[in-house]
This record gives structure tokens, sequence and C-alpha cells, in this order.
């Protein structure tokens, strides 16, 4: 009877990284750690070391499996950021933090070829391109440096660019049809480069070169984009899309970041990029649970003795 009810599409596919293994019964949680001023959300902002590693120490408390470390702020706000800046910002944080976590999967957020492999010798262990190949070496950069790859989806827009007047057309799935498209079309880039499929992560990277309507409709699609085969990263985290549907400030929109996980990872994800990461770490297992891949952690309440 069991056969007739309905399930999760389709299963979330496995990402491995250094030999750990993620997938359907583990999602990872991947950390943030902004090293910039402007970041969107205050809270995530350690332009100073000691902070900035007390940060890290706390999201491993929490339950994180990974780290991404970024250097520039995503949208045009803020400063003019250079290759030597962006450097200067993450490569000592990145070291500082394998020196205390020499285990730690350590994730770099950038879309300049040049910054990851300056920072080579902190063993990155994937490198996380947000801007969709804007910088075509980068791709080899992680092949070189053995790092895993985040495929992105931005509409064609540069760098730093706010989505303004975005249109895919008058079907709202062109869209989606889109994203599948670039996110195939960079993965299979990612494995010619050398990155093997284990390590390619696809991210439909909402709110970038999209409307919060996009954006929604991406998100309803995320069984599709598991599709392709390649695990899935949802950066779900505080973002506009939720702010705007729900009319709220970046300070208040966790239960809607943590709403839009639990679809996330009903629909396939295996990771997620969040700001709020013991939240996160909870709903991404729970949902693992519901969906039948993941054992509860004690059982024992009616259970036969």
């Amino acid at each position: 009877m069991s056969d007739s009810w309905p399930s999760p599409p389709v299963p979330a596919n496995a990402l491995v990284l250094r030999g750990r293994r993620f997938d359907a019964a583990r999602p990872a949680v991947m950390g943030i750690v902004n090293r910039t001023p402007d970041s969107f959300y205050a809270a995530a902002r350690y332009t100073d070391l000691g902070p900035g590693l007390a940060a890290v120490d706390r999201l491993l408390a929490e339950g994180a499996d990974l780290v991404d470390v970024g250097g520039v702020r995503a949208g045009q706000q803020g400063g003019v950021v250079d290759p030597a800046d962006e450097i200067e910002r993450v490569r000592p944080f990145l070291l500082a933090v394998r020196e205390r976590h020499p285990d730690l999967l350590l994730s770099l957020d950038t879309w300049r070829s040049e910054v990851a492999l300056a920072c080579a010798d902190a063993r990155i262990d994937l490198v996380n391109d947000t801007w969709a190949g804007a910088d075509p070496e980068l791709v080899h950069a992680a092949a070189q440096l053995g790092a895993g790859y985040v495929v992105s989806h931005t509409g064609g827009l540069p760098p730093r660019t706010d989505p303004v007047e975005v249109s895919y057309g008058p079907d709202p799935d062109e869209v989606v049809h889109d994203v599948l498209t670039t996110l195939a079309d960079g993965a299979a880039r990612a494995v010619a480069a050398g990155v093997p499929a284990e390590r390619v992560l696809v991210d439909p990277t909402l709110d970038f070169g999209k409307t919060t309507r996009h954006s929604l409709r991406v998100l309803q699609a995320t069984g599709a984009v598991a599709g392709l085969g390649f695990p899935v990263l949802q950066a779900l985290s505080r973002k506009d899309f939720v702010g705007e549907t729900l009319d709220l400030p970046v300070d208040e929109r966790l239960f809607g970041t943590l709403a839009a996980t639990a679809i996330a990872g009903w629909l396939g994800t295996t990771v997620f990029r969040a700001h709020d990461v013991a939240a996160t770490r909870q709903v991404a297992d729970m949902v693992a649970s519901v969906r039948g891949d993941r054992p509860p952690a004690l059982a024992v309440r009616g259970e036969p003795r």
C-alpha cells in the first residue's frame, strides 16, 4: 500500500570531498564567514582575524560540515575590491583556519582564478564560483587544486551585478529551462576540465539574475535541478527573495529561510549554505528523516523492550 504514497521525486545526489560523503542520509550544512565590511547580513561580517576564527569554532559546534569564506560582497554596493585586495582578505584567514582546524572542509567563495590559486597552500576543498564562470580559468584552477567546484546560474550577468528588469520570456518556466541548461553545460565543462563528477555541485543561485518570482519558481523546480545528476547546493539564507515574499528585513528572515530550506531538502538538495547553522542543521536532518533517508538519532518512545 505504501508504494502508492507520494514520495520525493529525486533523491539527493552524493557529494564527496576529501573522502567525506554527503547525500540524502547525511545532507551537508555550509557555514558562512564573510571577510567583508559590507556583507548584506551584518552578523556574518568578520573583518578581524580573532572574531572570524571564533565564528568558525561556533559554526562547527553548531553542526557545520564545511565553511565558505568570501572576500567580496556579491552585489554592487560597497567599494571596488581588486584581486590583490581579495587575496589579502581571504588568504591569511584561510591559512589561520587551516592551522586551527586541519581537517575542516574549506570552501572559497570567489569568481577569480588568481584568488583561488593564491590560496593553494590553505588546501581549499571547494571553489564556490557564484558568478557562473565569469572567469573561464577558475574551473581549471579548481581542478588544479584538486578541489570541488560549484556551478552557478546568474542569467548571464557579470560579477557584482544586481538584477534590473530581468525577463526570461512570457512563460514562467523559461527561467527554469535557462537554469537547467546553464547548470548542465557548466557541470559538463567542470568534468571536462578534470573535476570529478562527485565534486561538482550545481547551484540554482536564487536572487542572482532573478526576480523574486523567478527565484520562487526555481526553488519549486529543485527536483529537476537534482535530476541533472549532480549534488545540489542551495544558498537560501536570508536572501532578498525571502524578504520580498514576506516583506521582511534581513534580520527577520530566518523563519522564511527555514521554510525554503525544508522544501529544498525534500526535493533533493544535498548542501545548504547558511548563516544560521544550528537551525539549518536541524531542518535538514529532520527532512532527511521524514524522507526516510536518515534514521532518528534516538528512538526509544514506545519501542519494544
